[in-house]
């Protein structure tokens, strides 16, 4: 050390490794709080760093996990979501997401939290978020495509900002459908089985949740979805999966959290090139416009970037009084 160099001192002290468990995610979690921290993030994706994420598989090709990096102007770190479809063998999630958090300082982990739970509550309010800013003030039916564990999910959380009276459901069988029926039912919602055309023909907004891929049809055909409609597309959030037919995006206002991922791994994959992509954030915050018409038909593509998973965890922490 010269001395013209500044002493540095003695090197920060890393404090222990705090390890938030998902039974304790799972109990803390809800609705509002996923919104709220939902529209945080996304209001944080204008001027501030958002990367794109990495989509990869197991040593056995079919599991898949995803990582997703993030920052902010004091913190940082990266969700790590698997899937691993064998674990329904073993009675368990075939999901799971767990959080990471570096400390600032030296760079090491300060935080682990595990919100296998807690995603599924934050992939539902983005959901929510964009049909509250896109869909039509009047909606009040909904469709569902999918049947899996983020169907129900999805429902709550966009009944919690508009009036939904009925849910109609498509499944991939009429079991799953009928399955997916009873539980939301039994959560006091109305809803009743239907095919894929009935449920474009009347839905004010359409969910697709699936885990659709490139070699399986679109979930509908782009003349079934009327004027006015708004979809979110949750189930895209890796290469080669798909759910709306691309003779849709010639129809719609094409909204997504990041164009350069959605146009890599989203639904907007398969857009034409000349698609435009507005981000949601843009929207959130006045700097775009949403639905310009009630006749608009509004696509919301959501491929998931990491921030949403960064300030998801914070608001878990500060419910917990824990400052990481």
């Amino acid at each position: 050390m010269t001395a013209a160099e500044p002493n540095p001192g003695p090197p920060p002290v890393a404090h222990p490794l705090l390890h938030i468990t998902e039974e304790r995610t799972a109990a803390l979690v809800d609705e509002d709080l996923a919104l709220e921290a939902a529209r945080a993030a996304f209001a944080a994706t204008v001027g501030g760093p958002v990367f794109p994420a990495l989509a990869v598989h197991g040593s056995d090709p079919r599991n898949r996990f995803s990582l997703k990096p993030s920052a902010s102007a004091t913190h940082a770190g990266v969700k790590i979501g698997t899937y691993w479809p064998g674990n329904t063998d073993y009675g368990l999630p075939r999901h799971h997401s767990t959080l990471l958090l570096f400390d600032q300082t030296i760079g090491r982990l300060a935080a682990v939290l595990e919100v296998g739970t807690a995603n599924a509550y934050r992939t539902a309010a983005a959901d929510a978020l964009a049909v509250d800013l896109l869909a039509r003030r009047d909606t009040t039916i909904l469709a569902l495509f999918g049947t899996g564990h983020q169907a129900a999910y999805e429902v709550r959380a966009v009944s919690r900002v508009r009036a939904v009276n009925e849910v109609l459901v498509v499944g991939r069988t009429a079991a799953h459908a009928e399955r997916t029926v009873e539980a939301l039912t039994a959560q006091g919602h109305e809803a009743r089985a239907v095919d894929a055309e009935e449920a474009c023909a009347r839905a004010d907004v359409v969910i697709t949740a699936t885990t659709a891929g490139a070699d399986t049809p679109p979930l509908f055909e782009a003349s079934w979805v009327r004027p006015g409609t708004h979809l979110s597309c949750m189930g895209a959030d890796a290469p080669g999966k798909r759910e709306l037919p691309p003779e849709l995006f010639a129809r719609a206002r094409v909204f997504c959290d990041l164009p350069e991922q959605a146009r890599r791994l989203g639904e907007c994959r398969h857009a034409p090139s000349g698609t435009v992509l507005i981000p949601l954030g843009e929207v959130l915050t006045g700097r775009a416009e949403g639905r310009t018409a009630d006749s608009d038909i509004t696509v919301f593509d959501s491929s998931g970037i990491g921030v949403q998973d960064l300030y998801l965890g914070l608001a878990l922490l500060e419910k917990m009084d824990i400052s990481p």
